[in-house]
């Protein structure tokens, strides 16, 4: 049966499909966003530009303005697209990219049509399109997707509204998505979104920033004990929906208690369970499971002791944890933010993941367990990146082996890499396999030589289940750094352990293999 086109229109829902349109005076504006400073204030210009009378006659007689929003999940793009609309003078048309891909070839493309020529009818306005690349992906065969021409048809219909005849249209577009690597570069030449804005995962300040205007919107009242400088530290990379999560996270575990107030244990409780997941209140360790989690966790503070000091803040936990995680030592982040990782610290960070299989290996005389699954595989992607991206091997030399290979993953979706370049692959996994060989000897050479801080906190940690503050640093403050951590760290070739074999006297009759990952935590 045969639809005319107008049948086809009435059906499905024509026109510019679900754009909405902001009312003036939304209840989010500019006030309300925090921590990303630079994008909004690129943002707040584009208001302006838009709304000013000096501006609108240099818009009206220059063109159309193009601001394209980039950055990682919750970042805070489509806040800003609300701030936008909740600050506007002017019509602020929304809508999702994927609301313009349809069955029937054609509507996509009509839609866009009749969302610009909205737009234009009651310029000067506001297009905010979001998810931009799920019609925006490059038609140059690598993210094309042959059965839908309707999406190609649709992107063209965009570039042409985008630089056609008609630009001085007095139209503000703004874009965002999280995946600018897949766009079609058409889009993002100058004269079609000719502003990029960085929307970048908020710093130290960016963070308190945010904490406190989600802590006043929400009318927390806050402890005396409440510092959310501090609570901005503890959460190095978070961004800002992660943020707010926090805050609503602790609100939640001070009403659950009965609390008048949102006190410090309780931000502190939401950031753990951010990173490690919820504690689990039935599901307990017994037995050889127990005994092998706590030596594993113990094993982890001691080495990372060695390698970077007494650090405040260090907590030890038995109790397992939603996502798999049997174990959870948390180290917290220094008080400034970092942007560099140096040689020394990154083989210290290596060593410090690979401790709580070193105790195993030492403690059971090398029968281990499955628990160090996720340290493992952290410390390989650690070592890997090391050698075959950041340069840092002498053997492999200052060479990007991605870059090397030539385009990264081939468009066909095979090997990344080229045949020509199979020895090289060869040489950086001998390369990484030996660093992190490297790195566990180290390892075992501080377990060996702190056995009794292992065994007397291993033992305290099985029995208690958490160990944190001055009775973890009681033991913590006797562990000694043996010289082969040093000549690791500083890259020599250190000579084999000398330390003394430690064995322990505990008997474990039935070790089971633990089917769950143990994640360990790293400033």
């Amino acid at each position: 049966m045969q639809h005319s086109a107008g049948q086809i229109r009435n059906r499905k829902s024509g026109g510019s499909g679900g754009a909405k349109v902001a009312e003036q005076g939304d209840a989010i504006t500019f006030a309300d966003v925090a921590g990303v400073d630079e994008a909004k204030e690129e943002l707040e210009e584009s208001n302006v530009f838009c709304t000013s009378i000096n501006y609108i006659s240099l818009l009206v007689s220059y063109k159309s303005l193009f601001v394209f929003q980039v950055g990682l999940p919750g970042t805070g793009k489509t806040l800003l697209a609300k701030a936008v609309a909740g600050e506007a003078d002017v019509p602020f048309i929304s809508c999702s990219a994927s609301e313009f891909v349809e069955l029937y070839v054609g509507m996509g493309a009509s839609r866009v049509r009749d969302l610009f020529a909205r737009a234009k009818k009651e310029a000067p306005s506001i297009i905010f399109i979001d998810e931009i690349d799920a019609v925006a992906k490059s038609r140059d065969g690598k993210f094309r997707i042959v059965s839908n021409d309707e999406r190609e048809q649709t992107l063209n219909q965009l570039l042409t509204e985008m630089d056609g005849f008609d630009s001085n249209s007095a139209v503000i577009v703004l874009g965002a998505t999280n995946r600018s690597d897949v766009l079609d570069p058409a889009l993002l030449r100058p004269g079609r979104f000719d502003r990029v804005v960085m929307v970048e995962a908020p710093d130290r300040k960016g963070r308190e920033a945010i904490l406190e205007v989600h802590a006043s919107k929400k009318e927390l009242p806050l402890g005396k004990d409440v510092n959310l400088s501090d609570v901005a530290s503890m959460t190095t990379g978070f961004t800002g929906a992660d943020l707010a999560n926090i805050v609503n996270e602790a609100a939640l575990l001070a009403g659950r208690k009965n609390k008048s107030l949102v006190e410090k244990i309780d931000f502190i409780q939401a950031v753990e369970r951010s990173i490690g997941g919820i504690e689990k209140k039935t599901a307990k360790l017994q037995g050889s499971e127990r005994a092998v989690v706590a030596r594993h966790e113990a094993g982890h503070a001691v080495v990372g002791t060695a390698v970077a000091s007494l650090l405040p803040g260090q907590k030890l936990s038995i109790l397992p944890r939603t996502g798999g995680a049997l174990g959870f030592t948390y180290t917290p982040p220094t008080n400034e933010d970092r942007y560099l990782l140096f040689i020394d610290e990154l083989r210290g960070r290596l060593v410090t993941l690979l401790g709580g299989r070193a105790a195993e290996d030492v403690v059971y005389s090398g029968r281990v367990s499955t628990g160090a699954i996720d340290d493992i595989r952290r410390a390989t992607d650690m070592a890997y990146k090391a050698i075959a991206e950041y340069g840092l091997n002498h053997t492999i030399g200052p060479v990007s082996v991605g870059t090397l290979s030539g385009s990264g993953i081939a468009e066909s979706g095979g090997s990344p890499w080229g045949r020509e370049q199979g020895h090289l692959v060869d040489l950086v996994q001998r390369e990484v396999k030996e660093m992190l060989q490297s790195a566990m000897d180290v390892a075992i050479c501080v377990i060996r030589a702190n056995p009794t801080v292992l065994e007397g906190l291993g033992a305290h940690l099985e029995e208690k289940e958490k160990v944190e503050g001055e009775e973890l640093q009681e033991w913590l403050k006797l562990v000694v750094a043996p010289e082969e951590l040093a000549s690791f760290v500083r890259g020599q070739q250190q000579a084999p352990c000398t330390s003394g074999r430690f064995m322990t006297g505990v008997k474990i009759d039935n070790i089971q293999l633990l089917d769950a990952r143990l994640n360990h935590v790293m400033g």
